[in-house]
């Protein structure tokens, strides 16, 4: 499939991907949509929060937020809000503990755990034949790699995806966010980790240990202690391979978009899979030169950014731009 030439270009003043980092993830306010909760249960005794946004569409999309984000994120109910102008009801999930309530059991969610996405999947064909997926970072990740696991065996009713800012390589990119310019990004990232740490520590002592939780300055140091072990890795180094998307983009079956922009400070050069993009039939990657991660700053009468534009474009048509080569 060749790769697909991008129309972002950003407005005067953003070209810088830090600015379009911050502005996007910290300063950017969606009004609406209306969001109604639904709880489901999970096949292990733990549960799953669910934001609704319904327009009475035949369709559905379902949308995954990144690391320690939510369905009130503004990128997600930016999202949600696009699609819902152009006849899909959003299905918005919160993975576990990233609802504002604890979940129940000692684990909590990581890039991998795509048995909870399916999980959402299942429920939203229950009540439709028409769905779709969007993914940002952390969740692209789930995205692609439940995707591509499951390959000609994902029902046929999941139709597209479409996966923004996605670090398919865990392990260059926990590098790359561990470089001294992206310090700031990391202790926020940790800031919130910690919190969900020691919360579990309260309520499962002698089961995790929060002691030296300050000591931990990077993922590494993070997905050893905690992430590996709560959830049956290794240590850091097989979390990251067994938890990438990246071996499994080759398998994916469903017609897939992947956008990462040239410029994402979170991202490595293995986190442009170019090679597996030419090779496969359902794969489409498109690299704007600036966006950031998950930016994509866009100033208009309708307040859509250009992803939430081009997800809608994408799943919604069979119009592509193709190129040589990522422009």
């Amino acid at each position: 499939m060749p790769l697909v030439r991008s129309t972002y270009a950003p407005p005067a003043g953003c070209r810088n991907p830090h600015l379009q980092t911050i502005f996007a993830g910290r300063f950017r306010r969606v009004d609406g949509p209306a969001y109604e909760r639904e709880r489901i249960e999970t096949p292990d005794g733990d549960f799953l929060d669910l934001d609704w946004a319904r327009v009475g569409a035949d369709r559905v999309v379902v949308i995954s937020h990144g690391l320690e984000g939510s369905t009130d994120r503004a990128y997600v109910r930016g999202m949600a809000r696009a699609l819902n102008r152009h006849a899909w009801d959003a299905l918005a999930w919160n993975l576990r503990g990233c609802s504002g309530e604890p979940n129940r059991l000692l684990r909590l969610y990581h890039s991998g755990a795509t048995e909870d996405l399916d999980a959402v999947v299942q429920h939203a064909l229950r009540h439709y034949d028409h769905v779709a997926l969007v993914g940002f970072s952390l969740g692209g990740n789930m995205t692609l790699k439940y995707l591509g696991e499951r390959g000609d065996a994902v029902d046929a009713r999941v139709r597209r995806a479409v996966a923004f800012s996605v670090p398919v390589d865990l392990a260059a990119s926990s590098v790359r966010l561990g470089a001294w310019e992206n310090g700031l990004y990391m202790r926020y990232f940790l800031r919130s980790l910690r919190r969900k740490v020691r919360a579990k520590a309260s309520r499962f002592p002698g089961e995790i240990d929060a002691a030296g939780l300050r000591r931990i300055r990077d993922f590494r140091g993070f997905d050893d202690r905690y992430t590996a072990p709560l959830h049956g890795f290794e240590d850091a180094e097989d979390y990251w391979r067994r938890s990438s998307s990246r071996p499994f983009l080759s398998a994916i079956r469903t017609p897939t978009l992947l956008v990462n922009a040239a410029d994402d400070p979170f991202l490595a050069p293995a986190c442009y899979p170019i090679d597996i993009a030419r090779e496969s039939e359902r794969l489409r990657l498109e690299i704007p030169a600036h966006g950031g991660h998950v930016g994509f700053v866009c100033f208009g009468e309708d307040g859509a950014f250009w992803s939430e534009r081009r997800a809608a474009e994408f799943l919604g048509t069979e119009r592509e731009r193709p190129v040589g080569r990522p422009q």
